[in-house]
Parts: structure tokens; sequence; C-alpha cells
């Protein structure tokens, strides 16, 4: 089997590099896209300026001002995303027609078989990049390598307006020196309890047998077995499509009642009306679901057909969960199941009705 040549295009501050780019007055200033801070809005992206003040996507709007009062939050534009997003897969397709986008902002590509730039992936990594830059005016930093897993790392690695690429041959080093925060999967919890384990980097995971990181992590202990020495089998899915589109959040202390747990809903309804805002035309959003894991990590996940998606609907859905247990919770989500549409003339309605 010969070796994968991946690509991972990731587009700099997206939203924000849109909106720079097509008023420059807002370029020299602190700038993010997202809903208003009077509305417990959220922060979908935003510029390098915010980010010296600490402002993170997903953060409350009201947080973000709070860090930098001179802060412009701008209302997303998504048909002006979505159109540069077909654009940049356009440019894609010139490559390789083994694309999988996961959003609009960054996609996978399997060039292992592009006779295109001499079959070169870098080549064809920089040439991505130049043409993105010329035609539509934004940057993008991408990675390569020869799996998904370090691909994803690599696009990160020179941000913004970057190019790493990992070789065959550079992997084993790479990866053993490599933060296990940095692993495809590993959140705030794992980190934490690989940390309290004495495990901080690959190399340090590598010295577990595979049976033990098992017994301690359950079948995502093989997982970690694999991408500790840089494995990551999973190919570019062309076809990728979801069956639900979700946010959660961990605490750092524990919701104590419902009544507080009732007090998150806005905050992460806004955060999930922006990652839907993402999906194309080709989802119809269905059943809406909560998931709850209370502090024992004991959770129960709770959906119901025929139910809307606004406020009222989320709030009666989480004290139904709620009741299941009736403790302290650490994590609350909520989301949306799908309905694919490919074949059917319709259109995505992305904060209607059922």
């Amino acid at each position: 089997m010969s070796q994968r040549k991946i690509i991972h295009i990731d587009c700099d501050c997206f939203y924000a590099a849109i909106e720079m780019r097509d008023d420059p007055r807002l370029a020299a200033r602190p700038l993010a896209v997202g809903g208003s801070a009077e509305r417990r809005g959220v922060i979908a992206t935003c510029n390098y300026e915010a980010r010296a003040f600490g402002v993170r996507s997903a953060m409350s709007s009201r947080h973000a001002l709070k860090l930098c009062p001179d802060l412009l939050i701008v209302k997303p534009r998504m048909d002006a995303y979505k159109e540069a997003s077909r654009e940049i897969h356009n440019i894609f397709r010139e490559y390789t027609e083994l694309i999988e986008p996961l959003s609009l902002d960054e996609a996978y590509l399997d060039v292992s078989d592009s006779p295109r730039c001499a079959g070169s992936a870098t080549r064809i990594a920089e040439e991505i990049r130049r043409k993105v830059s010329n035609k539509l005016h934004i940057t993008v930093s991408a990675g390569v390598a020869p799996n998904k897993f370090l691909a994803k790392i690599a696009s990160d690695w020179r941000k913004p307006n970057g190019l790493f690429v990992i070789t065959p041959a550079e992997v084993e080093d790479f990866v053993a020196v490599l933060p296990v925060s940095k692993l495809h999967g590993v959140g705030k919890v794992t980190a934490d309890k690989l940390h309290r384990l004495g495990i901080d980097t690959c190399q340090h995971l590598r010295e577990w047998e595979r049976l033990a990181l098992v017994r301690e992590f359950g079948s995502f202990g093989e997982r970690l077995w694999g991408l500790a020495r840089g494995i990551d089998e999973r190919v570019v899915h062309t076809d990728s499509r979801r069956q639900s589109v979700s946010v959660e959040n961990t605490y750092d202390n524990d919701l104590p009642d419902l009544a507080s747990c009732l007090e998150k809903l806005p905050e992460l309804m806004e955060t999930l009306a922006l990652r839907m805002s993402r999906l194309d035309s080709g989802y119809r959003p269905g059943k809406p679901f909560v998931k709850v894991k209370f502090h024992d990590f004991s959770q129960t996940t709770l959906e119901q057909s025929g139910a809307g998606r606004d406020l009222g609907s989320y709030q009666l859905l989480l004290s139904q969960a709620f009741a299941r247990g009736g403790k302290p919770v650490r994590l609350l989500g909520i989301g949306v199941r799908l309905q694919d549409l490919r074949g059917a003339h319709e259109q995505l309605e992305l904060f209607g009705s059922p």
C-alpha cells in the first residue's frame, strides 16, 4: 500500500477575514463575528488583534467585551461565507476529488494519486494557498502529512498563513515530543487524567502497554496507543454526512441544581445556531436532544420527535433529563438530529420551526 499524502487546509479566522476583506476599515481594529452581548450571544470567530486580548471563539460576547472593550462584534453574513467556501472548494477540485469538508473553512484533501505538481503534496499545498490568496484575498494555513491526524496538527503549527510539512521519516520523532493534549479526541477531562498518570507527551504514552491503556481508557486506549506512534488509518471521506450537530460544555464547577443548568441554555443555543449555520443545504434539522453528565460521570441523553428547537422546548427536555439523575451536573450538551436531503429539492431552514 502506497504512502498516503494528506493535506489539511484551514482558513485563518475565516468569518472575520471575509469581513475585513469586504471592509478594509475593519482590519486595523479588534474584530469578532458573533451574536449580541445583550442577547447572550457568543463569538463565532475573531481576528488576531482581538485574540491578543484573549478573545476566543465560543466565548460569550459579554465576556469578550470585558476582555477587549474596543472589540467590534458584527453579525455573521453566512451567504458571503458560503460563497467564499464554494470558491475555495473549486480550487481544491483542481488537484483532487478526494475532499472531506469539516466545515465551511476547513477540509482534508487526499492527493496521494494526484498528478499535479509532479505528485508533490507540498507543492500542491503551496499552490492552493497562493490561489486562495490571489482569488479570494484571504489566507489559509496548510498541513501536509501521511495521515489526517498529523495533517491537522501540522496546519496549526505555523498559523496564520503558514505551511508545515511532516514527512514519513519525521513522524516518529515529531510525535514523540507532542503533548498528549494535541491528540485527536483528547479533551480537557482526558488530558487531566493523563497528566495525573504522569503522561504528558506521546513518548510517555509509548511507555504504556496497549492493554494497560485499554484498562484505563476503554476502547479509546487503543486509539491512544496508535496515535502515540503516529498511526491513523482513517481515510478521507468524500461522502461524510452528519447525523447530528451539537454543542456541549464541561464546567469547571459542577452545576448544583436544575435552575443553574437552565441558565446555561441560551449560551449553548447561540453556539448551536452558529454551528448549524455552517451546514450545507443538504440537511434538514429534526429532533432536538439534550445530554447531561452528572458529577459522578453517569449520563443521560433525551430527545423528542415533534418538539421545537426554541428555548422553551430545550428547557423542557433539560428538565426531564435532569430529573433522571437529580445530581450536580458537570457537562451539558444540546443538539439537533439531521435529515439528509441529498437528491431532494428542499432547502435547509437553519433557524425555523419544524
